[in-house]
């Protein structure tokens, strides 16, 4: 099997940006990353995650084999057997990392977001049948299921690798994107995140339907609509900023 020469690689990629025209920041942020990572892999400090070889061979022009080889390959020039086994071989093993998911471990956060989900909608037929219904109050309890559902079930419970290398403020997980300015992510505040997003959307689920039901009770109908702006700004700020909090105790 053969090593990927980290030099080599960088100089690759470096002459590929070039002649496609692009900085390093306009890569960077086309494959949501920092611009010192790409720094990084063209001065050969580090290597690109095996998540990123197949977007960043797209935008080089190059294909994944090529982008291992650091080199264009001609297409009279056919690879034998051995060649192709020590490539596939290099890309499974620069490619062995964790990939579980919350679903893949037993945890009781399923339990809670699923009693969460079954109390939340007891709350919201009781707003139904007393003619609170709101379509406010049916987005912040789908908002929170949704994120509910990711963070408790499908979230990835390690990040790759070179989280841990770069300062990157931005996470996509397919159609999952967090960007919190001033906040990088990485393995050491990742579980604490993790959890953040766990509370709270089980907590908006859970407790929102019932606000919205006092309030239907004791507040003017003069002054529902602030009240509305204001559970709005508990439903956003109450996600960001203890996601902030905590990722920064823990960068």
């Amino acid at each position: 099997m053969f090593e990927i020469d980290k030099k080599k690689f960088g100089h690759f990629v470096a002459q590929l940006r070039k002649e496609k025209g692009m900085t390093q920041k306009e890569l960077a942020q086309q494959l949501f990353i920092s611009d010192k990572a790409i720094s990084k892999w063209e001065t050969g400090v580090s290597i690109p995650d095996t998540t990123l070889l197949i977007p960043l061979s797209d935008l080089l022009g190059v294909t994944v084999t090529e982008l291992l080889m650091c080199e264009k390959i001609q297409h009279s020039n056919v690879m034998d057997s051995e060649q192709v086994e020590n490539i596939v071989k290099t890309a499974i093993k620069y490619s062995d990392e964790d990939h579980t998911r919350a679903y893949n471990i037993k945890n009781y956060w399923s339990i809670i977001y699923i009693l969460s989900a079954l109390f939340g909608c007891i709350g919201i037929y009781l707003n139904y049948i007393n003619g609170y219904i709101t379509e406010a109050l049916i987005t912040y309890v789908m908002f929170g299921a949704g994120f509910g559902a990711y963070f408790c079930f499908f979230v990835k419970l390690k990040l790759p690798k070179y989280y841990d290398e770069n300062r990157i403020n931005c996470f996509v997980d397919g159609a999952v994107r967090m960007n919190i300015p001033g906040l990088t992510f990485n393995n050491k505040n990742w579980s604490y995140i993790i959890n953040t997003g766990r509370i709270w959307s089980c907590s908006t689920m859970l407790f929102i339907p019932y606000i919205f039901f006092i309030a239907n009770k004791i507040v003017p109908i003069s002054l529902f609509y602030i009240l509305d702006y204001i559970i709005l700004a508990l439903v956003l700020c109450g996600l960001f900023i203890p996601m902030y909090i905590v990722g920064k105790k823990y960068e």
